[in-house]
């Protein structure tokens, strides 16, 4: 039996790693990227974020906040960062907790994530702390700004739109869809949800309630289901958390390519 479960688990090892592989290779025009962790403060913390940007590229182009999961502002939204910025964006990889912490467990996740789903005013307030960053840079385009985030970021980048935040369009991958109801007048931004199938986070209830506020107030969204993706399908990593924690996480490339290309379709079109 141990040497059955020895051999599952280099399977799944073996998987996770090429898979990382993979994901790690897919920024394009690595040469002429330029990433550099930055720093700015908010309610006296200082934060701890990441921009990336094609260098190569002149002008100013539209910029994206991106707020991480709930284990903190780690390498996995850094990837993206520069995965934005080889599209052309100038992209930001936000700290919502301060001094860069990561949690290790999801204990210590909830813990941090916790305050902000109760206090969504708090949430707001780094977001807008992080837009000022980037807006500092002359290659940011502050007429065309967009927010995206992954679960926990998910969550917060919707209810940033539906508290008011002037993006031109926020996108939540795998986001908990319970947050603050959109108010007539209140949304500004297109949104797009890229939603796992089998997300067991999220509930059928939570769904309902989420896309007839929108509709009844009018916000321009789509909502993408992707069949058989779970919460976190588009992180390499979540495989092996959801092992490791026995949570119902697992990285679906399928999801992820899909959801990516649905991304970009959907930027193309709000910055139009």
């Amino acid at each position: 039996m141990n040497i059955y479960l020895r051999i599952i688990g280099l399977f799944f090892l073996t998987n996770i790693l090429m898979t990382s592989t993979t994901f790690a290779q897919s920024t394009a025009k690595k040469s002429t990227i330029k990433g550099e962790e930055i720093s700015y403060t908010k309610d006296g913390l200082t934060m701890k974020g990441y921009i990336a940007y094609d260098a190569s590229k002149k002008g100013k182009r539209p910029g994206i906040i991106i707020v991480h999961e709930w284990w903190g502002s780690n390498e996995y939204v850094r990837t993206r960062a520069r995965m934005l910025a080889s599209l052309g964006y100038i992209a930001m990889a936000v700290d919502m907790y301060g001094d860069g912490k990561i949690a290790e467990d999801p204990k210590t996740a909830g813990e941090y994530a916790t305050p902000f789903y109760q206090n969504p005013e708090l949430a707001k307030g780094r977001i807008e702390a992080a837009v000022m960053k980037l807006k500092e840079y002359p290659e940011t385009d502050a007429s065309k700004l967009a927010a995206m985030g992954y679960c926990f970021g998910g969550s917060m980048v919707l209810n940033a739109a539906k508290m008011g935040m002037d993006f031109k369009g926020v996108v939540s991958f795998h986001g908990s869809l319970a947050g603050v109801p959109a108010t007539a007048g209140s949304t500004k931004s297109q949104i797009l949800v890229c939603h796992g199938g089998d997300d067991k986070f999220v509930s059928k209830e939570d769904i309902t309630h989420f896309r007839n506020n929108l509709d009844s107030m009018k916000v321009k969204f789509q909502f993408i289901v992707y069949p058989g993706a779970t919460h976190a399908f588009t992180n390499p990593e979540a495989t092996a958390k959801g092992l490791k924690f026995k949570m119902p996480i697992r990285y679906n490339e399928a999801g992820d390519k899909k959801s990516w290309s649905d991304m970009k379709k959907f930027l193309a079109k709000i910055f139009a």
